[in-house]
C-alpha cells in the first residue's frame, strides 16, 4: 500500500458546480489548489446526475410536444418514433463533454485532481482513499479547505423498497426503458421535470403529493397554471396523498394511497419514482474530527463568508443550507475564495432565482407574493397576462404571465414571479432589478424589444403604475 502526501493552500472536497468554481477561482487568483471527488472528471451530481442530463432529456420532451401541439397552426407530423437509445447516447453525450471540459480546465490550471473519498483527519489534513491512479491512499496538508460535497436523494424509511423498479432522480435519469405507468412519488420540481420527460415519451404518469399544492414554496398563481398544463399529459395529479406503501408484485410495483380523509386505495405502476427532496452529503467528510459542526437538518453551519465554527474551512453548495440550487454554489463559492484571500466578502442576495423547467416553465426571486401574505407585509402586486403579449400568441403560448411583487410605498421591486414558455431565462432581468433595488418606473424606462416576452417586464411595470397600453385597467380616483 502506498500513500501520497500533498501540501497545498487550498483544498476543495467536492467537484460539482460549488467545487470546481471555488476551485478554479482560488487557482486563478495564485493559490496552489488541490481538488478531491470520487468521479474520474469534474462535475458532481450536477453535470452527472441531475441539471444536465434532466435538462437534456426536457428539451427532447419539449419537441416532442412542439410537434404535437402544431397541428393547432396548420402543421402535422407524423406520430414520434423515438429511439430511447439514440436518446440516451445523445444526453450522456452532453454529459460528456461538458466534464471533458472540465477536465481540461483543472488540467490548464495546474490543479491537482486526487480521484477518491476524503475525510478529515483534524483540521489541517485530509485523508484520501484513492480510487485511481499509482497510490492507493493520499495525505493532503491544507491551509484551507472547502467542503463541497452536495447532496443526495432522500428516500423515506416507508419507500425505501430495495426493487429496480423502484426509481429515484440518478436511475430515473438512466433512462433504461419507457414504463407504461410511472408513479412520481414528490411534486416538486424533480419529480415534475422528470414526469415531464416520460409523460412525453409516451408513459402514464401519475403524481402524488403529501402537501396541498404541486410545487410548495412557490406561488399559488404560478402553480395554477403549470397544474393546468401537467393535468393534460399527466393521467392524473393527486394532492394531500401520501404514499402508504409499496409491494414488490411480479407485475409491477403495487402502491398503497393514503388520502386527505384517510381512505386507502392501491394502484399498481410499472415503475416508480420517489422525489421526495435531498439531504446534504456533510455525513462523509469526518468532520467530527474537527470544530465544524452540522445544524439539525445535516447542513453544515456556516456564517456569511461561508466559515465554519473551524477558521480554515470553509462549506458551500447544497452543503451549506438551502436553497439547494448549483447557481447558489457558484455564489458562495466566489465568497468563499474572497474570504481565504482575506477580502470582506460576504453572501448577502437579495434574490436567488428559482427555475422549474417544466413546460411551461415557472420562475421566480425575491420576495413572493406567498411569502408577503404569510409574513404579513404589505405588498402591491402587478401581473400581466401573456394573453395580451403579442410574442406569446404567436407562440401558440398565453397561458402564462408576469408578475411583481412590489412595495406600495417607495414602488421599489421586491419579487418577480414568471410562469410560461422561457420563463428561466426571462427572470435575469428579475434579478437584477431587485438587487439593483430597482422601482417600477426604473422598470418601466427600458425599451424592451418588441415583439418578445421580455417586453413583459415593462407591460407588468406599466400596469402597476395605471398606464399600461395592451391592457385596460381604469386608473383609481
Amino acid at each position: 500500500m502506498s500513500t501520497a502526501t500533498h501540501t497545498t493552500d487550498v483544498v476543495v472536497i467536492g467537484g460539482g458546480p460549488a467545487g470546481y468554481t471555488a476551485a478554479f477561482l482560488a487557482s486563478d487568483r495564485g493559490m496552489s489548489v488541490t481538488l478531491v471527488d470520487e468521479a474520474p472528471r469534474p462535475g458532481g451530481v450536477c453535470l452527472y446526475r441531475g441539471c444536465m442530463p434532466s435538462k437534456a432529456l426536457l428539451h427532447a420532451a419539449k419537441v416532442v410536444n412542439d410537434a404535437r401541439e402544431a397541428s393547432v397552426f396548420g402543421v402535422s407530423f407524423a406520430p414520434p418514433s423515438i429511439d430511447v437509445e439514440r436518446l440516451r447516447l445523445w444526453k450522456n453525450d452532453v454529459v460528456s463533454k461538458l466534464t471533458n471540459g472540465l477536465a481540461q480546465l483543472t488540467k490548464q490550471r495546474g490543479i491537482t485532481y486526487l480521484q477518491g473519498r476524503a475525510t478529515f483527519a483534524d483540521n489541517r489534513t485530509l485523508a484520501v482513499d484513492m480510487t485511481s491512479g499509482s497510490e492507493s491512499a493520499a495525505v493532503v496538508g491544507f491551509q484551507h479547505a472547502i467542503v463541497a460535497t452536495g447532496s443526495r436523494p432522500s428516500k423515506p424509511a416507508s419507500l425505501s423498497l430495495d426493487d429496480p423498479r423502484v426509481l429515484d432522480s440518478t436511475s430515473a435519469l438512466d433512462l433504461e426503458e419507457i414504463p407504461s405507468s410511472l408513479l412520481v412519488v414528490g411534486g416538486g420540481y424533480i419529480g415534475l421535470e422528470l414526469g415531464t420527460v416520460y409523460a412525453a415519451l409516451g408513459t402514464a404518469v401519475t403524481v402524488v403529493e403529501l402537501t396541498k399544492s404541486l410545487l410548495p414554496g412557490a406561488d399559488t398563481d404560478l402553480v395554477r397554471v403549470l397544474k393546468r398544463c401537467v393535468g393534460r399529459v399527466a393521467k392524473a395529479i393527486h394532492l394531500e396523498t401520501e404514499v402508504a406503501g409499496l409491494t414488490a408484485a411480479t407485475r409491477g410495483i403495487d402502491v398503497s394511497l393514503r388520502d386527505a380523509n384517510g381512505a386507502v386505495s392501491t394502484e399498481r405502476f410499472d415503475k416508480v419514482l420517489i422525489a421526495v427532496g435531498r439531504q446534504p452529503n456533510s455525513d462523509l467528510v469526518g468532520l467530527e474530527n474537527t470544530a465544524a459542526n452540522r445544524d439539525g437538518d445535516g447542513f453544515v453551519v456556516v456564517d456569511a463568508q461561508c466559515r465554519t465554527a473551524e477558521s480554515a474551512i470553509f462549506a458551500i453548495g447544497d452543503v451549506a443550507g438551502e436553497p439547494m440550487l448549483a447557481h447558489k454554489g457558484f455564489a458562495e463559492a466566489r465568497v468563499a475564495v474572497e474570504a481565504i484571500g482575506g477580502q470582506p466578502s460576504t453572501f448577502d442576495p437579495k434574490a436567488i432565482p428559482a427555475v422549474v423547467f417544466t413546460d411551461p416553465e415557472v420562475a421566480w426571486c425575491g420576495l413572493t407574493e406567498d411569502e408577503a401574505t404569510a409574513i404579513g407585509r404589505k405588498v402591491t402586486v402587478a401581473k400581466f397576462p401573456w394573453g395580451a403579449s403579442g410574442r406569446a400568441l404567436t407562440l401558440n403560448r398565453p397561458e402564462g404571465f408576469t408578475k411583481l411583487v412590489v412595495d406600495p410605498k417607495t414602488e421599489q421591486i421586491l419579487g418577480v414571479g414568471i410562469v410560461g414558455v422561457g420563463a428561466g431565462e426571462l427572470v435575469a432581468e428579475g434579478v437584477v432589478a431587485i438587487e439593483m433595488g430597482m422601482t417600477v418606473s426604473d422598470m418601466r424606462m427600458p425599451i424592451h424589444p418588441h415583439p418578445t416576452l421580455s417586453e413583459t417586464y415593462g407591460e407588468a411595470a406599466e400596469l402597476f403604475l395605471g398606464e399600461c397600453t395592451h391592457v385596460y385597467k381604469p386608473k383609481k380616483l
